[in-house]
């Protein structure tokens, strides 16, 4: 199962948004992973448990989150359920302004801060690692001809991975795309998804959700085991 998790405060305030998006964009990641095959679910901000009830996340194998206006009130119990979930295997993708979000900070251990500006920029995602999985079927570079724009220092720990560097018509570069290990979770962050911009109808931008999902789906292998161990030799006394 793939949970798609919105805060969805955006949709219910700005027309702009909810005519981009008149599901949600839960919703229009959630129809596009259903129609490539894939079962999903839909939580939000505003259901009991933010929709991450036990249940839910126990049987999710990749969680998607979307946050921006509201991270501060993501509860703090909820977040720990998800770093747990993640640490034990669950795959974890972040999304845009997701990368301040509550679960972010705490499994990246920094302030995830970065520069940022609202100039209908032109950004140029280039791929850095084509060899890659999650850019399979994509070419050099996706371009979006407007976006909101994140510029360095990115603060984050230093990406196990780096599978998009973007440029802006403004000058900035960013770091796009990043894979971190946790546990025995995998985490991408991908950083295109403005709320007033189509991003998410993009047939590339929806071409690497599909495929980053596939790479973050669990691997089948319990977490190791810590603490006090006996020995599996015989230890001679001496």
């Amino acid at each position: 199962m793939i949970t798609i998790w919105n805060e969805n405060r955006h949709e219910q305030k700005n027309p702009i948004v909810s005519e981009i998006y008149p599901d949600g964009i839960h919703g229009a990641i959630a129809s596009l992973l259903s129609n490539n095959g894939f079962k999903t679910q839909t939580a939000t901000l505003d259901e009991p448990d933010h929709g991450l009830t036990d249940e839910v996340l126990n049987n999710t194998e990749v969680l998607i989150w979307w946050g921006h206006l509201a991270h501060h009130e993501v509860n703090d119990k909820i977040v720990q359920k998800v770093q747990q979930r993640v640490l034990d295997g669950m795959g974890l993708i972040i999304l845009h302004s997701g990368h301040f979000s509550k679960i972010f900070k705490t499994l990246m251990g920094t302030s995830c801060d970065l520069k940022w500006r609202e100039a209908d920029d032109k950004e140029r995602l280039w791929v850095v690692a084509p060899n890659h999985p999650i850019v399979d079927g994509i070419g050099e570079f996706i371009e979006l001809e407007k976006e909101e724009m994140y510029g360095e220092h990115f603060d984050i720990p230093a990406p196990d991975e780096l599978i998009f560097t973007s440029w802006f018509e403004g000058g900035e570069v960013f770091r796009s795309g990043c894979t971190f290990a946790r546990g025995n979770g995998k985490i991408f962050y991908f950083r295109p998804g403005h709320e007033t911009y189509p991003t998410y109808h993009n047939s590339e931008i929806q071409r690497v959700i599909v495929n980053a999902v596939k790479w973050a789906s669990p691997v089948n292998r319990k977490r190791p085991v810590y603490g006090n161990a006996k020995p599996l030799e015989t230890i001679s006394k001496k």
